[in-house]
């Protein structure tokens, strides 16, 4: 019997949107005001997820204290209150859409979880629009 278990978070992290190949005019009207020169926020709600079987020993899928202490460590500690364009390595050559940053929460977590679990993101960049990624 599989359970999925979440743990819900947040991060503040400005981005900018668009191609350094492209002329302004072409990143303005692919990513709109996305584009800003001077970068824009989103209070950023995350969703991570575990699926596996439950441990005979512990009655667990995921001990969620851990599950707390590697979001803490390795994503809020790494995206909250910076601007991911120009203070997180994993955006230096990738731009940071939801969907991109999405996989790239994935990547930093999952070296941390038993491979025997299945693994989901959920972020949130607004209320309304959100993207999952499970590798």
């Amino acid at each position: 019997m599989k359970v999925k278990v979440s743990r819900k978070a947040s991060f503040n992290a400005a981005h900018r949107l668009y191609r350094p190949d492209w002329n302004f005019e072409k990143n303005q009207e692919v990513f709109g005001k996305c584009n800003n020169p001077k970068f824009h926020g989103h209070n950023y709600d995350l969703i991570v997820s575990v699926t596996g079987e439950i441990d005979q020993r512990t009655g667990f899928v995921m001990d969620m204290k851990e599950l707390k202490d590697l979001i803490k460590k390795h994503i809020e500690e790494a995206f909250d209150h910076k601007n991911l364009n120009l203070d997180v390595p994993e955006f230096e050559n990738l731009n940071p859409t939801a969907e991109n940053i999405a996989v790239v929460i994935f990547n930093k977590l999952r070296p941390h979880i038993d491979d025997s679990k299945d693994l989901e993101i959920k972020l949130y960049e607004t209320p309304r629009n959100f993207v999952t990624y499970s590798g």
